[in-house]
C-alpha cells in the first residue's frame, strides 16, 4: 500500500531486504517500521528517489511525480491509461510497454520522454520502428504531442541518415535496417533513450538486427520496448526481448531458455511447457499492459467467413500440386521451413496466382472470389482494406477492382516511405480512394486506417502477429464504427490456416502437421 503524504513523500510497505537497499542509497528516506522481514518506509516524492525505489522493488506500483509536475502538452488531452503508462515509464530505465495496438502508447512514450528531458535526465531519443510508421505514427505524434521538441526521420542514403543523427534533433526516428547501416554514427551519438517500437522484430538474439541494437546499449542507456503482441508465436520469442531489457531474468544462453519453456515432443518438434506462460511473464518485466477493453470504448469487432468454391481450373492445379508434393516428400523428414514454403504454394494457387521456380507468374481463374470481394465492398458502409499476402496476386485484385470502377490504391513491399505516407494520408482524409489493397508485411504495423470499417483477408497470412496487427489497423483509437473482419477461403489449406490464426495457435510448431495433413501423409 502506498500513501502520498502532504504531496511531498510516499509511505509504502516493502521487504526488510529491499528497505536496507533503499535507505542506504537515499538520504531522503526513513524507516517507520522494520521487524526483520517486512518494513514500512517514507521516501521523498521526487523523481530520482522514485526511480531508485522502482529499480529495487519492481512490484511496487509507485506514483511518479509526473502526475503533479507535468503539464501534458499537445493537441489532445491524454486518456487516463496514457497518463498511467507515461507514469510507469518515467520511473524505469528499462521497461516493456505491451499496450494493445490502438491504445495510443506512442503518445505515452513521447510524454514520458519529454518529462525526463524537462528534468534533465535525458537529452536525446532514438526511436527504432518499422519503415511504415516512421512518418505517419512517430514523427506525426511528436509534432502533435510535444511540438516544442525537434524531430526528424533518418532515412535514405547513409549520408542523409548521418546528417540527421549528427544534428541537434531531440527525437531521431530510424527504421530497423538503418541500425546496421549507420551503426557507428548511432553509437557515437550516445542517445540517452532508445525506444524500440514493434519490438517483436528483436525477438531473435542471433540476428544482425538484434546485435545492431544491443551494440548501442550501455549501462546508462534507457530502453523502452513496445509491442502489443509479445511472444505471440512461441515462448522462446521472449528470450531476445528479455536479453535487452532484463537480462538477469533469463539464462545466459538461448538453449537454456528453450529448455526452460519448451519440451521436446519429437526429434524436430518442441511444444510449450505448462509453466511457459508464467516463465515468459516473469522474464518480460518490468512491464505495463492495457487492453483496448480496459482503456478505450472501442466498438466490437465482428468476424465473418466467406466460403468461395475453387474454380475447376484452380481445383485441378491444387490437387496436382498436392500429389506432386506427396511424391517429393515420401521418406523425407519435413521441417517447419519446408512445410511453410510448400503451404505457401498451395495458398498462392488458392488465391489465384503462383510464382514458379522459374520466376514466372501463373494466374488462375478466381472469378468467384473476385465477385465476392466486390459484393463485400458494395455492402460496406465505409472504406475497405483488402489484405493480399502475395505481390503477384495484388496485381490481379487491383486490375479487377479498377475494371469495375472501384478506385483503389496499393501499399506493398515496393512502395517507398513517401509513397506510403501519401497514400495513407489520402485514404484517411479524402473520399476518392474506396479500397486500400495492402501486402500485410508492408502495412501491418503502426499505421492508422480508421476511415475503413471493413478488413478483408483475400487469403490467410502465415503469422498470428501479422494477422492481429492487420486487424488493429482499423480497430484502434479514432474508430467510431462497428467493424467487420472477413476471411475469404476456398481450399482446405486456407480453412485450417484461418482456424489457427483465429485460435491464436503458435503456427511455427503446427505448420508441419498442417502440411502433412493437407497432402495426405
Amino acid at each position: 500500500m502506498q500513501v502520498v503524504y502532504d504531496d511531498k513523500a510516499i509511505i509504502f510497505d516493502t521487504t526488510s531486504k529491499n528497505a536496507e537497499k533503499i535507505t542506504r542509497y537515499l538520504d531522503k528516506s526513513e524507516e517507520l517500521y522494520n521487524d526483520g522481514h517486512n518494513a514500512k518506509l517514507v521516501v521523498a516524492w521526487e523523481l530520482q528517489e522514485m526511480q531508485h525505489v522502482a529499480s529495487i522493488d519492481c512490484e511496487l506500483k509507485l506514483p511518479s511525480p509526473i502526475i503533479k509536475e507535468y503539464k501534458w502538452p499537445g493537441m489532445f488531452t491524454p486518456f487516463s491509461h496514457q497518463k498511467t503508462t507515461a507514469e510507469f515509464l518515467s520511473l524505469r530505465k528499462r521497461a516493456f510497454c505491451f499496450n494493445e495496438a490502438g491504445t495510443g502508447k506512442t503518445a505515452s512514450v513521447i510524454w514520458a520522454a519529454d518529462y525526463l528531458m524537462n528534468k534533465g535526465i535525458i537529452k536525446r531519443v532514438l526511436v527504432v520502428c518499422p519503415l511504415s510508421i516512421m512518418h505517419s505514427a512517430w514523427l506525426a505524434d511528436v509534432f502533435s504531442t510535444a511540438m516544442h521538441r525537434t524531430a526528424a526521420v533518418a532515412y535514405g542514403s547513409a549520408s542523409k541518415r548521418i546528417k540527421i543523427i549528427e544534428g541537434d534533433y531531440e527525437f531521431v526516428i530510424i527504421n530497423f535496417d538503418g541500425l546496421s547501416s549507420v551503426g557507428d554514427e548511432l553509437k557515437a551519438a550516445k542517445f540517452d533513450l532508445i525506444v524500440a517500437d514493434e519490438a517483436s522484430a528483436f525477438k531473435t538474439a542471433s540476428t544482425k538486427r538484434w546485435k545492431s541494437l544491443q551494440r548501442l546499449i550501455t549501462a546508462d542507456t534507457h530502453l523502452w520496448m513496445l509491442t502489443g503482441t509479445p511472444a505471440s508465436q512461441s515462448p522462446i520469442d521472449a528470450f531476445g526481448l528479455a536479453k535487452l531489457v532484463s537480462p538477469d531474468r533469463v539464462p545466459k544462453f538461448f538453449t537454456a531458455w528453450r529448455d526452460k519453456v519448451m519440451i521436446r515432443a519429437t526429434q524436430f518438434k518442441y511444444i510449450p511447457k505448462d509453466t511457459a506462460t508464467q516463465d515468459v511473464y516473469t522474464a518480460l518485466q518490468p512491464a505495463i499492459r492495457f487492453t483496448k477493453e480496459e482503456c478505450l470504448d472501442l466498438p466490437d469487432v465482428v468476424y465473418q467467413t466467406r466460403e468461395i468454391a475453387l474454380t475447376p481450373q484452380v481445383n485441378k492445379y491444387y490437387k496436382e500440386l498436392k500429389s506432386q508434393m506427396l511424391i517429393e516428400t515420401a521418406g523425407e523428414e519435413i521441417t517447419a521451413v519446408n512445410a511453410a514454403a510448400k503451404l505457401s504454394k498451395l495458398l498462392q494457387i488458392s488465391g489465384g496466382a503462383v510464382y514458379t521456380d522459374n520466376h514466372e507468374v501463373i494466374e488462375f481463374d478466381v472469378t468467384p472470389r473476385l465477385t465476392e470481394l466486390k459484393n463485400i465492398i458494395d455492402e460496406a458502409s465505409h472504406k475497405v482494406l483488402v489484405f493480399v499476402p502475395y505481390s503477384h496476386t495484388i496485381n490481379l485484385v487491383c486490375a479487377y477492382l479498377t475494371s469495375k470502377g472501384i478506385v483503389n490504391a496499393v501499399i506493398d513491399g515496393n512502395a517507398s516511405a513517401n509513397v506510403r505516407r501519401s497514400i495513407i494520408d489520402r485514404f484517411q482524409t479524402q473520399e476518392d480512394i474506396r479500397v486500400l489493397i495492402i501486402q500485410p508485411q508492408a502495412g501491418a504495423h503502426g499505421i492508422t486506417l480508421t476511415s475503413a470499417n471493413t478488413a478483408v483477408f483475400w487469403s490467410p497470412v502465415m503469422s498470428v502477429e501479422v494477422y492481429l496487427q492487420c486487424i488493429a489497423r482499423v480497430n484502434r483509437l479514432g474508430q467510431k464504427n462497428k467493424m467487420l473482419v472477413v476471411n475469404m477461403q476456398g481450399s482446405e489449406a486456407e480453412r485450417k490456416m484461418y482456424e489457427m490464426l483465429q485460435g491464436k495457435i503458435t503456427l511455427h510448431g503446427n505448420l508441419v502437421d498442417l502440411y502433412k495433413n493437407e497432402i495426405g501423409l
